[in-house]
């Protein structure tokens, strides 16, 4: 279940109360009349079933409520109700399988913005990750793609491609890109400080690796390998599963390949830095086209369900 919590103006909240009780979806309605006091109206709440969640609020913003007023959903943990669990029973559907769309595109919003952290993040990650490279460490690889936080954006990216929102497209993949360019940037120098104070020796070659030398080598399982962290990372953003555990399958597509780029370049291999390129990018791109497939499936499949419904 979702607690749903509206400011209404007066002159609406009649119509929007009538609305909510004559939803078999939604249970346990109240009324508060003018105690809003910015903006004024009235304060209505009610338990929406997770499955019916988008529909319901569909509807609620026909009637402008987000702009002189309010709509907030809150997930409810437990709920001893007769009421909610016929509501619960009226929806179409399962409850794991259910999408709110405006709590997708809530997370998105969040996920494509361009903040100091994400880039210090991103930025560390790269730094651990350039040290398993240089030692052949796939222990700290591991550890790189634990704070690698770039499953934000290729989220919201495919967010954006399927509810066609061509701004936030441009932002999310600007994010993407900077936040990548930050990886190469952290790892080139930290390379080169490495190398001028003779912790990596002058004649060390990235070719020597055994463990690690898979990152500059793109082929067909790197692209399986990124197809499924999208569709997974993807069905964790809309079913509201373990994203932060997803996100580590997601940095194995991204983190390790740009390191690798920065190391290269200031180690002068042309090759190497070719061979993290072409990996970087196919598994992006095989990220996006998984996670944005994996999306406007779910989208159609839902659709249906609920016009059964």
């Amino acid at each position: 279940m979702l607690h749903l919590r509206l400011i209404v103006p007066a002159d609406k909240a009649d119509e929007v109360v009538a609305h909510l009780c004559e939803d078999p979806a939604v249970a346990l309605v109240t009324r508060d009349r003018g105690v809003a006091v910015e903006p004024p109206g009235d304060l209505v709440t009610a338990d929406v079933a997770r499955e019916a969640a988008d529909r319901v609020i569909e509807t609620l913003r026909r009637f402008g409520i987000e702009h002189d007023g309010s709509i907030t959903l809150d997930p409810v943990d437990t709920s001893l109700s007769d009421a909610a669990m016929r509501a619960e029973d009226a929806a179409p559907g399962l409850e794991g399988d259910s999408i709110v769309w405006e709590e997708v595109e809530a997370r998105a919003r969040e996920h494509a913005a361009p903040t100091s952290s994400f880039f210090v993040f991103m930025a560390l990650a790269a730094v651990i990750a350039a040290c398993g490279i240089i030692v052949d460490g796939p222990v700290l690889i591991v550890g790189a793609m634990v704070i690698g936080p770039d499953f934000g954006p290729v989220s919201a990216l495919c967010v954006a491609l399927v509810k066609f929102r061509p701004s936030r497209v441009g932002r999310a993949g600007s994010t993407l890109l900077l936040g990548l360019s930050a990886s190469v940037i952290a790892a080139t120098s930290l390379t080169v400080l490495f190398r001028a104070t003779g912790v990596v020796s002058r004649d060390f070659e990235l070719s020597q690796r055994g463990l690690t030398a898979f990152i500059s080598h793109p082929d067909l399982i790197s692209v399986v390998v990124a197809l499924a962290a999208g569709v997974a990372g993807m069905l964790s953003i809309t079913e509201d599963r373990a994203e932060a555990l997803v996100g580590v399958l997601v940095s194995v597509a991204t983190i390790p390949a740009a390191a690798n780029i920065g190391v290269a370049l200031a180690l002068a291999n042309g090759p190497e830095v070719w061979g993290s390129t072409v990996q970087l990018a196919m598994n992006v791109v095989s990220l996006v086209l998984a996670g944005t497939v994996t999306l406007a499936v779910q989208r159609g499949v839902w659709r249906r369900l609920e016009g059964e419904g």
